[in-house]
């Protein structure tokens, strides 16, 4: 058996207080092996999102911890959980997030700058995986001349350069056409099974989660079934 990246002890999420308080999240425990694909679904609201953001360290938690890679995230002070995410987790979002004034190489050697790798470095990398998702031909054009299919690609490339332990993708064909959305889902599972790559994958489309290992069902904050 693969040892967990991500571990989850009774994770509660609240909003608000008093008569306003709401649970978006009730209490999950949950372990996500290394190397393991897993979709997480739901209707609008149930908490998908609220996972993800909690999970990953972007948002806070009311109760509970989250391990990753044996880790407490919460446990660390802002600044250094901002740091442990730029090198530990990736991230891919239905908007691709990608900063329109700079080129599709220079989105994805980002996170390297951030974590301190020299430029040249971090271009040859950012370059290099580029060209393996396809777009070697494309280092040099600004998010606005890429398709939307190009835009995620790049997007997938930003998550991936610094080799994390974990990708996270919230919903991340959600802006694509099928044949964008196929092409898409079928380069996340090839990433999975060529390089092991751990993604943890919140989507509505059950197509994307058939090519995941398992799916963790969500509905009113926890998990079911």
């Amino acid at each position: 058996m693969s040892e967990p990246v991500v571990v989850g002890e009774e994770v509660w999420k609240t909003y608000g207080s008093g008569d306003t308080e709401v649970n978006a999240l009730r209490g999950l425990t949950v372990e996500i092996l290394r190397g393991e694909m897993v979709a997480v679904m739901g209707p609008s609201g149930c908490g998908k999102t609220t996972f993800l953001n909690c999970f990953s360290g972007l948002d806070s938690v009311s109760r509970g911890r989250v391990l990753i890679g044996g880790v407490d995230v919460h446990a660390m002070p802002d600044a250094k959980r901002s740091e442990f995410r730029a090198k530990q987790t990736g991230f891919v979002f239905q908007s691709y997030n990608l900063l329109p004034v700079l080129s599709a190489v220079e989105n994805v050697e980002m996170p390297l700058l951030i974590a301190g790798v020299r430029s040249k470095d971090a271009r040859s990398r950012a370059g290099e995986i580029l060209g393996q998702l396809g777009l070697g031909d494309r280092l040099h054009h600004r998010p606005s001349e890429l398709s939307g299919g190009q835009q995620q690609r790049v997007s997938l490339a930003r998550a991936l350069v610094a080799h994390p332990a974990i990708v996270w993708a919230d919903e991340p064909t959600g802006n694509l056409d099928e044949e964008g959305s196929r092409q898409v889902t079928a380069l996340l599972r090839q990433l999975n099974q060529d390089f092991g790559q751990t993604m943890v994958v919140v989507t509505h489309d059950a197509a994307v989660a058939e090519q995941c290992h398992r799916t963790l069902k969500m509905r009113d904050g926890q998990f079911y079934g």
